[in-house]
């Protein structure tokens, strides 16, 4: 098995044995079911689909309800796809939680930033702005010159510009798993991830 599907809860922070202090995320990861396995005879490729938070069938979509149905599994609120070897026994139905990471181990966590609107260049782009002094006037935050003049007569494509900015799909590598709470299904991961509170995330091994 090499992910899971979990559930951001928030930030906190932890001592070690040095009584260093160590800012962690915690992650409810899973349980997650088993809900289909994919294989190359009929899907082309081998994969699992994990289902998590399970909810009731009359808050299901009729097209959902009956992918349920038809693999004998409960209703779940979210679905994700693991590949996996065609020599792994997984099979539908089968449940796993944090049991299937370890202490210390590093893993990849991916999941959607926080939405920040429509922002100016200082704040998506890091512009360092005009100089607050006397012959400053009427723009202090703005972007400068953009474009040129009589040729091309155009502002070229990618130019950093004021815009929306967040709600991209990040992925952030080498996270540290610093504690492993198995009894709530919790991992303590150092550092930050992608997300506001309770977004969905996608560990991966």
């Amino acid at each position: 098995m090499i992910g899971l599907i979990g559930k951001k809860i928030g930030m906190s922070q932890i001592f070690d044995a040095n009584g260093k202090v160590i800012p962690v995320t915690l992650v409810q990861a899973g349980p997650c079911v088993v809900v289909q396995r994919k294989v190359v005879d009929t899907d082309g490729y081998t994969s699992i689909q994990l289902g998590f938070e399970e909810i009731p069938e009359r808050k299901t979509a009729k097209p959902q309800r009956g992918h349920f149905q038809k693999h004998n599994v409960k209703n779940f609120r979210h679905l994700k796809e693991f590949k996996i070897s065609e020599s792994d026994e997984i099979n539908t139905g089968d449940i796993f939680d944090v049991n299937i990471f370890q202490l210390n181990e590093i893993i990849k966590v991916s999941g959607v930033s926080k939405g920040k609107g429509f922002q100016g260049v200082m704040k998506r782009h890091n512009f360092a702005g005009f100089i607050t002094s006397h012959g400053t006037h009427e723009s202090f935050r703005g972007p400068g010159s953009v474009g040129q003049c009589s040729q091309p007569s155009r502002i070229f494509k990618g130019m950093k510009m004021a815009g929306h900015m967040g709600s991209d799909n990040v992925t952030v590598k080498n996270l540290k798993i610093v504690k492993i709470d198995a009894d709530r299904n919790i991992l303590l991961i150092k550092g930050a991830i992608p997300g506001a509170r309770n977004s969905i995330v996608y560990l991966n091994k």
